[in-house]
C-alpha cells in the first residue's frame, strides 16, 4: 500500500509540474493578441522586425485602436540578465523585456500593483511579482545594476500568474542602447486585435504585403509552442520514474497476495470443496488487491495535494531565462493517479489469484 502511495504521489507530482509550467505560459497569451516575428524564427530570441515594418503593422486591418493612444501595437526587444537567487548560492537568468509605452494597453491582464510605470527614456524598471520574490535586491524603490547600468525599480506588475510575472520591463529604446542592439530593430511586435476573429484578416493582409517577411501567431498559440519541449521532457521523465517505482510496487503487491494465498490455503480449498467455483476465488483475490491499491492510490493523492499552488521555478529553454510557476494538482491528474494505482493492483493481484484457483483441492487439504 505504501509502495503504491509513493509511486502515485511521484506520478501525480511530475504531471502537475508539467501542467503548471504549461498553464503559466499558455495563460500569458490572449486570444485577442497576435505576436509578429521574422519569418522562420522559432522564438523572440532569434527574431528581428525592422522599424519601417512596425509602421506597416500599425496601419494593418484588424488592429485595435484606443483614443489618445493610437494603434495598440507594442514593438519589443528581449534580453537576459543574471541576478542572485534568494536562498541559493547561485545566479538565475531573468528575461528583460523592452516594451513600448502602449504595453499595458496591449496586455490589459497586466496591472501595476505597486509603484508606477517606467518613464520612457530613463533607466527605470517595472518587475513582475515573482521577480521581486525570487531575486536578491530586486525590490521596489531600490537600484539594480546589470548590463553596465544602474536601474531603479519603480513598479511591481501582477500578470495573474503568467510568464510576465517573471520578467523585468523597461523602455525598449533604453534596453536597445544598454544591450547594444540596432536602433531600428525589434525582436517581436505584439498587436491587440479588434476581436479574436480579426486574426485571419490581419494575417492575410501581412501575407499579401511584399514589404513584409513575417509570421503571425495568436499569442496563446505562440506560448503553447514555447512550453512544448520542457513539458514533453518533464512528462517523459516523470512517467519513466513512475514506471520504475510502479514495477517495485507491483512486486510488493505480488508478495503480499502470494503470502495471503499461502496463509489461506485451507480456507480456499474448503470453499472450493463446498462448491465455490475457481472464478469466484480469482475474483475475490483481485477485488482484495484492488482495494489495497485503491487505498494506496488515495493516500498518494493525499500526499501530493499540499503541492497544489506551490511556486517553484526552472529554466525556460526557449528564452534561457528563469521562469516561476506553480504546481497544478487538478482533479483530472488525481483521477489518473487512482487509475495508475488500480492498474498496479490488478497486475499484482491476478497471478496470485490464479494460483489460488488452480491449487488441487485434495492435495491442499492434506498438506494443511
Amino acid at each position: 500500500m505504501l509502495g503504491i502511495a509513493g509511486t502515485v504521489s511521484v506520478f501525480v507530482a511530475m504531471l502537475s509540474l508539467a501542467r503548471g509550467f504549461e498553464a503559466t505560459l499558455t495563460q500569458s497569451g490572449s486570444e485577442r493578441n497576435a505576436i509578429v516575428r521574422r519569418a522562420g524564427a522559432t522564438s523572440e530570441m532569434d527574431s528581428g522586425i525592422q522599424l519601417d515594418q512596425v509602421r506597416l503593422l500599425e496601419d494593418a486591418p484588424g488592429v485595435a485602436r484606443a483614443q489618445g493612444v493610437g494603434p495598440l501595437v507594442s514593438p519589443e526587444v528581449v534580453a537576459v540578465a543574471a541576478f542572485p537567487l534568494k536562498g541559493r548560492d547561485t545566479d538565475g537568468n531573468a528575461q528583460v523585456r523592452g516594451v513600448s509605452p502602449r504595453a499595458l494597453a496591449v496586455r490589459p491582464n497586466v496591472q501595476i500593483v505597486a509603484g508606477r510605470m517606467f518613464q520612457p527614456g530613463l533607466t527605470e524598471l517595472v518587475v513582475g511579482k515573482n521577480v521581486a520574490v525570487a531575486y536578491v535586491g530586486v525590490e521596489l524603490g531600490r537600484p539594480v545594476r546589470f548590463a553596465g547600468q544602474t536601474w531603479t525599480v519603480v513598479g511591481i506588475i501582477d500578470a495573474g500568474g503568467t510568464a510576465f510575472d517573471s520578467e523585468l520591463w523597461a523602455d525598449a529604446t533604453v534596453v536597445k542602447q544598454v544591450f547594444q542592439r540596432p536602433v531600428n530593430l525589434f525582436q517581436s511586435v505584439t498587436v491587440r486585435l479588434t476581436s479574436p476573429g480579426a486574426l485571419a484578416q490581419f494575417k492575410d493582409a501581412l501575407a499579401t504585403d511584399p514589404r513584409l517577411t513575417v509570421q503571425v501567431d495568436r499569442e496563446t498559440e505562440y506560448y503553447a509552442k514555447q512550453s512544448r519541449q520542457l513539458i514533453t521532457l518533464i512528462t517523459v521523465l516523470g512517467t519513466m520514474i513512475a514506471v520504475v517505482m510502479g514495477i517495485g510496487a507491483i512486486f510488493g503487491a505480488l508478495n503480499t497476495m502470494y503470502a495471503a494465498v499461502a496463509e489461506r490455503g485451507r480456507e480456499i480449498a474448503t470453499m472450493r470443496a463446498l462448491g465455490f467455483e475457481s472464478g469466484s476465488v480469482v475474483l475475490s483475490f483481485v477485488i482484495e488487491s484492488l482495494c489495497i491499491a485503491l487505498v494506496g492510490g488515495l493516500l498518494g493523492c493525499a500526499i501530493v495535494l499540499p503541492l497544489n499552488g506551490f511556486t517553484t521555478g526552472t529554466m525556460n529553454w526557449q528564452t534561457f531565462s528563469h521562469l516561476a510557476f506553480a504546481f497544478q494538482v487538478t482533479p483530472g491528474l488525481l483521477g489518473w493517479g487512482v487509475v495508475f494505482a488500480l492498474s498496479m493492483g490488478l497486475v499484482g493481484g491476478v497471478p496470485p489469484a490464479l494460483r489460488a484457483a488452480r491449487a488441487p483441492i485434495a492435495a491442499t487439504l492434506r498438506e494443511l
